[in-house]
Protein backbone atom coordinates (compact mmCIF):
# COMPACT_ATOMS: atom_id res chain seq x y z
CA UNK A 1 0.00 0.00 0.00
CA UNK A 2 1.54 3.18 -0.63
CA UNK A 3 0.17 6.45 1.70
CA UNK A 4 -1.75 8.59 0.38
CA UNK A 5 -0.14 11.88 -1.68
CA UNK A 6 0.00 15.12 0.36
CA UNK A 7 -1.18 17.71 -1.70
CA UNK A 8 0.61 21.22 0.08
CA UNK A 9 0.38 24.98 -1.78
CA UNK A 10 3.88 24.20 -3.13
CA UNK A 11 2.85 21.35 -5.10
CA UNK A 12 3.55 20.93 -8.70
CA UNK A 13 1.09 19.50 -10.91
CA UNK A 14 1.40 17.41 -14.13
CA UNK A 15 -1.72 16.69 -16.15
CA UNK A 16 -2.75 14.24 -18.55
CA UNK A 17 -4.53 15.69 -21.33
CA UNK A 18 -6.78 13.98 -23.74
CA UNK A 19 -10.74 12.52 -24.43
CA UNK A 20 -11.62 9.94 -23.06
CA UNK A 21 -9.52 9.21 -20.38
CA UNK A 22 -11.80 6.34 -18.64
CA UNK A 23 -9.23 3.81 -19.25
CA UNK A 24 -5.67 5.94 -18.64
CA UNK A 25 -3.14 4.85 -16.66
CA UNK A 26 -0.43 7.40 -16.50
CA UNK A 27 -1.82 9.39 -13.78
CA UNK A 28 -1.47 6.10 -11.54
CA UNK A 29 1.54 5.60 -13.14
CA UNK A 30 3.11 8.89 -12.14
CA UNK A 31 1.42 9.27 -8.50
CA UNK A 32 3.19 6.26 -8.22
CA UNK A 33 6.87 7.62 -9.29
CA UNK A 34 5.99 10.45 -7.26
CA UNK A 35 5.37 8.71 -3.99
CA UNK A 36 8.07 6.52 -4.26
CA UNK A 37 10.62 9.77 -5.17
CA UNK A 38 9.00 11.88 -2.25
CA UNK A 39 8.68 14.40 -4.78
CA UNK A 40 6.35 17.21 -3.78
CA UNK A 41 4.15 16.60 -7.10
CA UNK A 42 1.10 15.45 -8.26
CA UNK A 43 -0.47 14.01 -11.85
CA UNK A 44 -4.43 14.82 -12.61
CA UNK A 45 -7.00 14.03 -15.64
CA UNK A 46 -8.01 16.63 -17.60
CA UNK A 47 -10.42 15.77 -19.81
CA UNK A 48 -10.54 18.17 -22.88
CA UNK A 49 -13.04 17.88 -25.48
CA UNK A 50 -11.70 18.90 -29.29
CA UNK A 51 -13.50 22.25 -29.97
CA UNK A 52 -12.38 22.92 -26.00
CA UNK A 53 -8.33 23.04 -26.43
CA UNK A 54 -7.47 26.30 -26.99
CA UNK A 55 -9.83 27.42 -24.06
CA UNK A 56 -8.10 25.09 -22.09
CA UNK A 57 -4.41 26.16 -22.79
CA UNK A 58 -5.17 29.92 -21.90
CA UNK A 59 -6.08 28.80 -18.61
CA UNK A 60 -3.63 26.14 -18.10
CA UNK A 61 -0.95 29.01 -19.06
CA UNK A 62 -2.47 30.96 -16.35
CA UNK A 63 -1.33 28.30 -13.53
CA UNK A 64 2.17 29.16 -12.04
CA UNK A 65 2.52 25.35 -10.71
CA UNK A 66 1.96 23.80 -13.89
CA UNK A 67 4.96 21.97 -14.71
CA UNK A 68 4.22 19.32 -17.34
CA UNK A 69 1.67 17.39 -19.73
CA UNK A 70 1.38 14.17 -20.99
CA UNK A 71 -0.76 15.09 -24.09
CA UNK A 72 -3.11 11.88 -25.90
CA UNK A 73 -5.69 11.19 -28.13
CA UNK A 74 -7.54 13.52 -29.70
CA UNK A 75 -4.93 16.51 -29.01
CA UNK A 76 -1.11 14.86 -30.26
CA UNK A 77 -1.09 17.16 -33.73
CA UNK A 78 -3.24 20.10 -33.00
CA UNK A 79 -1.36 20.76 -29.24
CA UNK A 80 1.65 21.60 -31.82
CA UNK A 81 -0.41 25.07 -32.45
CA UNK A 82 -0.03 25.60 -28.59
CA UNK A 83 3.81 24.91 -27.74
CA UNK A 84 6.51 27.91 -27.94
CA UNK A 85 9.56 24.94 -29.21
CA UNK A 86 9.37 21.49 -29.95
CA UNK A 87 12.05 18.84 -29.12
CA UNK A 88 13.54 17.29 -32.27
CA UNK A 89 10.96 14.18 -32.29
CA UNK A 90 8.11 16.39 -32.05
CA UNK A 91 9.47 18.31 -35.15
CA UNK A 92 10.44 15.25 -37.38
CA UNK A 93 6.68 13.20 -36.39
CA UNK A 94 4.24 16.19 -36.90
CA UNK A 95 2.47 15.34 -33.67
CA UNK A 96 3.56 15.37 -29.50
CA UNK A 97 2.69 13.59 -26.01
CA UNK A 98 4.39 15.47 -23.81
CA UNK A 99 4.80 19.32 -22.81
CA UNK A 100 7.08 20.90 -19.98
CA UNK A 101 6.35 23.79 -18.59
CA UNK A 102 9.50 25.56 -18.18
CA UNK A 103 9.95 28.18 -15.16
CA UNK A 104 9.76 30.97 -17.75
CA UNK A 105 6.73 29.94 -19.17
CA UNK A 106 8.08 28.15 -21.76
CA UNK A 107 6.24 25.36 -23.04
CA UNK A 108 8.21 22.64 -25.24
CA UNK A 109 6.77 19.82 -26.48
CA UNK A 110 8.24 16.05 -27.36
CA UNK A 111 7.09 12.97 -29.00
CA UNK A 112 8.05 9.70 -27.54
CA UNK A 113 5.28 7.17 -28.87
CA UNK A 114 7.84 5.83 -31.37
CA UNK A 115 11.17 5.95 -29.41
CA UNK A 116 8.91 3.95 -26.11
CA UNK A 117 7.74 1.00 -28.52
CA UNK A 118 11.37 0.63 -29.69
CA UNK A 119 12.60 0.34 -26.01
CA UNK A 120 9.14 -1.72 -25.12
CA UNK A 121 10.24 -3.72 -28.28
CA UNK A 122 14.34 -3.78 -27.23
CA UNK A 123 13.46 -4.68 -23.66
CA UNK A 124 11.17 -7.83 -24.95
CA UNK A 125 13.90 -9.24 -27.32
CA UNK A 126 12.31 -8.14 -30.23
CA UNK A 127 14.86 -5.92 -31.85
CA UNK A 128 13.73 -4.07 -35.18
CA UNK A 129 17.73 -3.70 -36.28
CA UNK A 130 18.42 -5.83 -39.74
CA UNK A 131 14.52 -6.77 -39.83
CA UNK A 132 11.91 -7.09 -42.35
CA UNK A 133 8.87 -4.59 -41.23
CA UNK A 134 5.20 -4.13 -41.52
CA UNK A 135 3.48 -1.43 -39.88
CA UNK A 136 0.01 -0.64 -39.64
CA UNK A 137 -1.06 2.51 -39.23
CA UNK A 138 0.11 6.23 -40.44
CA UNK A 139 -1.79 8.17 -37.56
CA UNK A 140 0.14 10.03 -34.69
CA UNK A 141 1.13 6.68 -32.96
CA UNK A 142 2.48 5.22 -36.48
CA UNK A 143 4.23 8.05 -37.99
CA UNK A 144 6.14 8.50 -34.52
CA UNK A 145 6.98 4.42 -34.22
CA UNK A 146 7.83 4.45 -38.07
CA UNK A 147 10.84 6.81 -37.66
CA UNK A 148 11.82 5.42 -34.28
CA UNK A 149 11.69 1.99 -35.88
CA UNK A 150 13.72 3.28 -39.20
CA UNK A 151 15.87 5.24 -36.97
CA UNK A 152 16.70 1.58 -35.16
CA UNK A 153 18.29 -0.13 -38.27
CA UNK A 154 15.04 -1.79 -39.67
CA UNK A 155 16.26 -3.32 -43.38
CA UNK A 156 13.11 -2.55 -44.20
CA UNK A 157 9.85 -1.07 -43.86
CA UNK A 158 6.28 -1.15 -45.21
CA UNK A 159 3.68 1.04 -44.17
CA UNK A 160 -0.09 0.45 -44.90
CA UNK A 161 -2.80 3.10 -43.84
CA UNK A 162 -6.44 3.14 -45.18
CA UNK A 163 -5.77 6.73 -46.22
CA UNK A 164 -2.76 5.34 -48.64
CA UNK A 165 -1.36 9.11 -49.35
CA UNK A 166 -0.86 9.69 -45.77
CA UNK A 167 0.85 6.05 -45.55
CA UNK A 168 2.86 7.00 -48.45
CA UNK A 169 3.89 10.51 -47.88
CA UNK A 170 5.06 9.16 -44.33
CA UNK A 171 7.17 6.14 -46.15
CA UNK A 172 8.97 8.78 -48.24
CA UNK A 173 9.65 11.24 -44.99
CA UNK A 174 10.80 8.15 -43.42
CA UNK A 175 13.24 7.21 -46.07
CA UNK A 176 14.66 10.84 -46.40
CA UNK A 177 15.21 11.02 -42.78
CA UNK A 178 16.63 7.89 -42.13
CA UNK A 179 17.98 5.90 -45.37
CA UNK A 180 15.74 2.93 -44.34
CA UNK A 181 13.92 1.20 -46.92
CA UNK A 182 10.67 2.79 -46.43
CA UNK A 183 7.85 2.25 -48.86
CA UNK A 184 3.80 1.93 -48.68
CA UNK A 185 2.28 -1.70 -49.00
CA UNK A 186 -0.66 -4.04 -48.52
CA UNK A 187 -1.07 -4.86 -45.16
CA UNK A 188 0.52 -8.32 -46.08
CA UNK A 189 2.76 -9.50 -42.96
CA UNK A 190 3.62 -12.69 -44.90
CA UNK A 191 7.68 -11.99 -45.47
CA UNK A 192 7.77 -9.76 -42.34
CA UNK A 193 10.02 -10.69 -39.45
CA UNK A 194 7.75 -7.89 -37.34
CA UNK A 195 4.03 -7.12 -37.66
CA UNK A 196 3.30 -3.73 -35.44
CA UNK A 197 -0.02 -2.54 -35.24
CA UNK A 198 -0.46 0.98 -34.64
CA UNK A 199 -4.18 1.52 -35.35
CA UNK A 200 -6.82 1.34 -32.91
CA UNK A 201 -8.19 -1.99 -34.36
CA UNK A 202 -9.02 -4.72 -31.84
CA UNK A 203 -10.75 -2.46 -28.89
CA UNK A 204 -13.85 -2.90 -30.11
CA UNK A 205 -15.32 -6.73 -30.65
CA UNK A 206 -16.78 -5.62 -33.38
CA UNK A 207 -13.68 -4.50 -34.86
CA UNK A 208 -11.87 -6.05 -38.28
CA UNK A 209 -8.00 -7.26 -37.87
CA UNK A 210 -5.38 -5.04 -39.21
CA UNK A 211 -3.95 -7.63 -40.93
CA UNK A 212 -5.04 -11.01 -41.95
CA UNK A 213 -3.67 -13.45 -39.18
CA UNK A 214 -3.73 -16.64 -41.22
CA UNK A 215 -0.53 -14.86 -43.50
CA UNK A 216 1.66 -14.43 -40.60
CA UNK A 217 4.34 -15.87 -40.43
CA UNK A 218 5.03 -18.17 -37.57
CA UNK A 219 8.07 -17.28 -35.43
CA UNK A 220 7.43 -13.71 -36.59
CA UNK A 221 6.97 -11.17 -33.68
CA UNK A 222 4.05 -9.05 -33.57
CA UNK A 223 3.70 -5.94 -31.49
CA UNK A 224 0.20 -4.75 -30.71
CA UNK A 225 -0.20 -1.39 -29.01
CA UNK A 226 -3.43 -1.19 -27.60
CA UNK A 227 -3.82 -2.23 -24.43
CA UNK A 228 -7.40 -3.81 -24.10
CA UNK A 229 -8.65 -6.42 -23.80
CA UNK A 230 -5.65 -8.28 -22.86
CA UNK A 231 -4.73 -10.18 -25.13
CA UNK A 232 -5.76 -8.37 -28.21
CA UNK A 233 -7.74 -10.41 -30.58
CA UNK A 234 -4.72 -10.13 -32.65
CA UNK A 235 -2.08 -11.40 -30.17
CA UNK A 236 -4.02 -14.01 -29.27
CA UNK A 237 -4.53 -14.91 -33.03
CA UNK A 238 -0.77 -14.50 -33.55
CA UNK A 239 -0.26 -17.33 -30.59
CA UNK A 240 -1.85 -19.56 -32.22
CA UNK A 241 -0.20 -18.99 -35.30
CA UNK A 242 3.29 -19.63 -33.57
CA UNK A 243 3.87 -16.24 -33.25
CA UNK A 244 5.82 -14.42 -30.74
CA UNK A 245 3.80 -11.36 -29.63
CA UNK A 246 3.83 -8.42 -27.48
CA UNK A 247 1.00 -5.87 -26.07
CA UNK A 248 1.18 -2.51 -25.29
CA UNK A 249 2.26 -2.14 -21.90
CA UNK A 250 6.27 -2.39 -22.75
CA UNK A 251 5.74 0.66 -25.13
CA UNK A 252 3.49 2.32 -22.80
CA UNK A 253 6.68 1.78 -20.07
CA UNK A 254 9.16 3.20 -22.37
CA UNK A 255 7.36 5.64 -23.08
CA UNK A 256 7.03 6.79 -19.68
CA UNK A 257 10.85 6.52 -18.89
CA UNK A 258 11.40 8.90 -21.77
CA UNK A 259 8.75 11.25 -21.02
CA UNK A 260 9.29 10.93 -17.63
CA UNK A 261 13.39 11.76 -18.42
CA UNK A 262 12.23 14.96 -20.28
CA UNK A 263 10.18 16.50 -17.48
CA UNK A 264 13.20 15.73 -15.03
CA UNK A 265 12.53 12.16 -13.37
CA UNK A 266 14.61 9.30 -13.20
CA UNK A 267 12.10 6.74 -14.06
CA UNK A 268 12.91 2.87 -14.74
CA UNK A 269 10.24 -0.01 -14.21
CA UNK A 270 11.45 -3.48 -12.17
CA UNK A 271 13.75 -5.37 -13.96
CA UNK A 272 14.50 -3.08 -17.15
CA UNK A 273 17.75 -1.38 -18.53
CA UNK A 274 17.70 1.88 -19.02
CA UNK A 275 17.81 3.15 -22.61
CA UNK A 276 20.31 4.55 -24.87
CA UNK A 277 19.14 8.55 -24.78
CA UNK A 278 21.22 9.57 -27.65
CA UNK A 279 20.36 12.37 -29.51
CA UNK A 280 16.50 12.18 -28.73
CA UNK A 281 16.97 11.89 -25.02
Amino acid sequence: MHPAPQITGTTRLYGLVGDPLTKAKSPELLNRIFMDGRADAACVPFVVKPDDLSAFVTGARAMGNLSGMLVTMPHKQKMLAFVDELHPTAREVGALNVIRCDDDGRWVGAMFDGLGCVLGMQWEGHHPANKSVLLVGAGGAGRAIAFAVASAGARTLTIFDVDERRADELAKSVAAATGCATRFGAPDPRGCEIVINATALGMKPTDAMPVDPDRLEPGSIVVDIINAPDPTPLCRAASERGCRTQDGRPMHEGQAVHALRFLGFDYLPEGRSAPDMGKNG
